[in-house]
């Protein structure tokens, strides 16, 4: 079976005359000229008047696998799994006060860690439904500079962070 390209002219039985606008690997998109835009099977029935070859758009599967992880990331308060610099893992964070009569709090800093990366995962999702929001520009504009300040502020446990791409970063200096 040979696959039509994108431009390639069909007529339909039922659906009559229309254009091939996208192909999957078993369907073709066409945009017929009284029906508008349908979904047909490959190896439905229908008359070639003119093929089009080699004008298939393909995308490989690491594309939609990278598209998808990318709008998941964006549009969700999932988290990604964040690792920790290998020299603080199993390590751990003491707090001692200035008062030598009170007790010192230990905390794993791998459990540290983790909530500094889920404080970063929602402070990204405020920030998309602020960008997604009906707010005004100017109002969308100042709530974004407070975001800015957050990262900023967070940039102290950058440290923690094996990743450099994965780091709080706060206003750029140009």
């Amino acid at each position: 079976m040979k696959i039509l390209g994108i431009g390639s002219r069909i007529k339909h039985p039922e659906l009559g005359l229309g254009v091939v606008t996208n192909v999957t690997s078993i369907h073709y998109w066409v945009t017929f000229i009284e029906g508008g835009l349908e979904t047909i099977d490959i190896d439905s029935d229908f008359e070639i008047i003119e093929a089009v070859e080699n004008e298939v758009d393909t995308v490989s599967f690491f594309e939609v696998e990278s598209t998808l992880r990318n709008l998941l990331k964006k549009w969700s308060d999932i988290s990604e799994i964040v690792p920790i610099a290998d020299k603080w893992k199993g390590g751990k964070l003491l707090l001692e006060p200035k008062d030598t009569n009170l007790q010192s709090k230990e905390i794993p800093i791998d459990t540290f860690f983790h909530k500094i990366v889920m404080v970063r995962d929602r402070v990204r999702v405020m920030e998309q439904k602020i960008n997604s929001s009906n707010l005004d520009e100017q109002n969308k504009i100042d709530l974004q500079q407070y975001i800015t300040r957050i990262y900023g502020s967070l940039t102290t446990f950058n440290v923690l962070f094996k990743n450099k791409s994965q780091q709080f970063s706060g206003s750029k200096k140009s």
